[in-house]
């Protein structure tokens, strides 16, 4: 597949089967995690794998979106903004979006390994951190549900909308 059609046919999966996800395919994911730039290649990342229902137990309790309980894996991804590359000219801090680049590939390693997830913000990082210490110092910027998506996974009505070009796009 192309990367214009892999980029097009990703959807947000928030139904997912109970089958459980191959370790290879796991490690598959975490590759393109590894594989991702970052600035000047600080690699400012971690990523959490959660396997086990007690943690991803936990890691479903911070957050509303019922989908991640029922995910057989969850990663967290973080930047750690003392690994970071500082823009000189404001002091901009480059561990989200290091770590929003490196969910970008991972996100997009799981749709062309034939499964699904979704971009998963709306969850309490402190509460995170409270039950996982070890992500204490890192600026977390999303959550992964990960699985196969359910026979009735679909995307959703918005998924195909999209603002007219001379709005998102300006040549100068």
């Amino acid at each position: 597949m192309d990367f214009l059609t892999l980029a097009k046919e990703r959807y947000s999966v928030r139904k997912l089967s109970a089958k459980p996800v191959e370790p290879e395919k796991v490690e598959q994911i975490l590759a393109a995690a590894v594989a991702a730039p970052t600035a000047t290649n600080a690699q400012p990342f971690k990523v959490w794998v959660m396997q086990s229902a007690e943690a991803r137990e936990k890691a479903a309790s911070t957050t509303p979106c019922a989908f991640v309980k029922d995910a057989p894996v969850v990663f967290v991804i973080g930047g750690d903004p003392e690994k970071a590359w500082k823009r000189p000219f404001d002091g901009h801090n480059f561990a989200d979006v290091d770590a929003s680049i490196v969910a970008t590939h991972m996100m997009l390693e799981v749709h062309d390994l034939g499964l699904g997830t979704c971009w998963v913000g709306f969850f309490d990082p402190a509460k995170m951190k409270q039950l996982f210490p070890q992500m204490e110092k890192y600026e977390l910027v999303c959550v992964f549900a990960v699985g196969y998506p359910a026979a009735d996974a679909a995307p959703s009505d918005r998924h195909a909308l999209s603002r007219p070009r001379e709005e998102l796009v300006e040549t100068l």
